[in-house]
């Protein structure tokens, strides 16, 4: 799969984290994202943490982190598959 994260991504990203819930539907995008595209990413960018946390009830959310502690986030509520979720934490990018 090639996605718009399938690419060395900017120097200055430091940190990316996913959040979903392992069971709602509003989640489904992001946990078709870690099925499907992230080993591909994590080969692109090996250095770069790239952290999963699933909890029940946990709205689904992507939270970058750059130098000087800078953060961005962006909901991934109702993404409904892999790519849109890419594109999506591309835009914050």
């Amino acid at each position: 799969m090639s996605g718009p994260l399938h690419k060395a991504l900017p120097p200055t990203l430091k940190e990316l984290r996913i959040l979903c819930c392992q069971q709602s539907q509003p989640s489904a995008g992001a946990r078709a994202f870690i099925e499907k595209s992230y080993l591909g990413v994590k080969a692109k960018n090996p250095n770069l943490p790239i952290l999963i946390r699933e909890a029940l009830g946990t709205p689904p959310r992507a939270f970058a982190r750059f130098e000087k502690g800078q953060e961005k986030q962006v909901s991934l509520e109702g993404a409904s598959d892999a790519t849109e979720v890419e594109k999506r934490i591309a835009g914050m990018l």
